[in-house]
């Protein structure tokens, strides 16, 4: 080490270290790239492994040489000057590195489960309940992953795990607003978990939430978006779903009733336009051969309300219908029953005495009959 009296003394201290941890490195990485082969070659038959092995594979590339690093610097010296705050850091890294393999692990298991069972298919609903199951799932429990890999890091510093610790013991105020602010987080964790188990909404699901029809894209580990008919998107909490109601109109199918209404004259004759109406449907390509009635629904005092009954596979296709259904039936009114369209009706009545003496000029009241 002579050659070495130039260097400053803790440098050459570290000297052998970073040698060591330099093949250590090295190693970690040789392994790594053995052992990416050796279990995509072992996998190779089962395409579900396949997709979690590939999603980890940045942060496995990362974690092993984190480990040798960490083996290097707990096998060093403890007189090494620095050494502690190298371990401290080295370690910080590792359990973030963790966390991120934790995360990719989950997921990876999510785009594993989403593309085994495809939503291209006509009957999606199973499929569509199993994607929200593991998206929803998987968001909640990558909230876990990292409040719990948060929570390590933060108890790795002395001053902060000594502050912590008070504020657990004092157990007063602070501990009470600490709650408060968590309550919407924790809520929307737990919530998350609800609406994966129970599903009370899926994604591609056709809901009516304030008002607002709309489709749900995408769910979250906070809320959910709502991708309204006119391109808009909504965004709810997660929680919100749980405490109030909101019409879902594919929960158990996506078959629809629609329903178109008229108002027509009394004198409409009804045959033929039940004849119309079935008429309408078969020309629509949106029917699905279902239902086609037509009723009486409501008998005002000028004239009628007619409701038809279509039904289409789902919500899209069904607005279509009602619209074509609509269009339909008034211009069939229009052609050939002009007559027959909603009129308000006045009776007047003439004067019933002739001309003559009774007819003459009115007198005044005061004059004597």
């Amino acid at each position: 080490m002579a050659s070495l009296d130039w260097l400053p003394e803790g440098l050459r201290e570290w000297l052998p270290l970073l040698g060591t941890a330099l093949v250590a490195v090295l190693v970690a990485h040789l392994a790594f790239r053995i052992g990416q082969r050796i279990v995509l070659h072992a996998l190779r038959r089962s395409e579900f492994a396949l997709t979690v092995a590939r999603e980890i594979r940045p942060p496995a590339r990362l974690l092993l040489p984190l480990v040798a690093l960490n083996l290097v610097w707990h096998g060093a010296p403890a007189d090494v000057n620095g050494l502690s705050l190298v371990q401290h850091y080295t370690g910080i890294l590792l359990i973030a590195a963790l966390a991120w393999l934790a995360l990719k692990i989950l997921a990876g298991i999510e785009r594993a489960i989403v593309q085994a069972h495809p939503a291209t298919v006509a009957d999606n609903l199973q499929a569509r309940r199993i994607h929200t199951q593991a998206r929803a799932l998987a968001k909640t429990l990558e909230a876990l992953v990292l409040i719990v890999a948060g929570a390590m890091i933060l108890m790795t510093f002395p001053g902060v795990r000594q502050i912590g610790a008070s504020l657990l013991a004092s157990a007063g105020l602070v501990g009470i607003v600490a709650g408060f602010a968590a309550r919407p987080v924790l809520g929307n964790m737990i919530a998350g978990l609800q609406i994966g188990l129970t599903q009370p909404i899926r994604l591609d699901d056709v809901v009516i939430v304030q008002g607002e029809w709309g489709v749900i894209e995408e769910i979250t580990g906070a809320y959910v978006v709502v991708k309204i008919w006119d391109q808009r998107r909504l965004v709810v909490p997660l929680q919100w779903w749980i405490e109030n109601p909101f019409q879902n109109w594919t929960r158990s199918t996506s078959e629809l009733i629609g329903t178109v209404f008229l108002w027509v004259d009394y004198r409409m004759p009804l045959a033929p336009l039940r004849e119309q109406l079935q008429l309408a449907c078969e020309a629509s390509k949106d029917w699905d051969g279902r239902l086609a009635l037509l009723q009486v629904f409501e008998a005002g005092e000028r004239c009628m309300q007619l409701r038809a009954l279509v039904t289409a596979a789902d919500a899209g296709r069904a607005w279509d219908l009602r619209c074509h259904v609509r269009e339909w039936l008034i211009d069939y009114i229009q052609r050939e029953h002009p007559d027959c369209l909603p009129r308000l009706r006045a009776e007047l009545e003439g004067e019933k005495a002739g001309p003559g003496p009774a007819a003459a000029a009115p007198r005044h009241p005061g004059e004597p009959g």
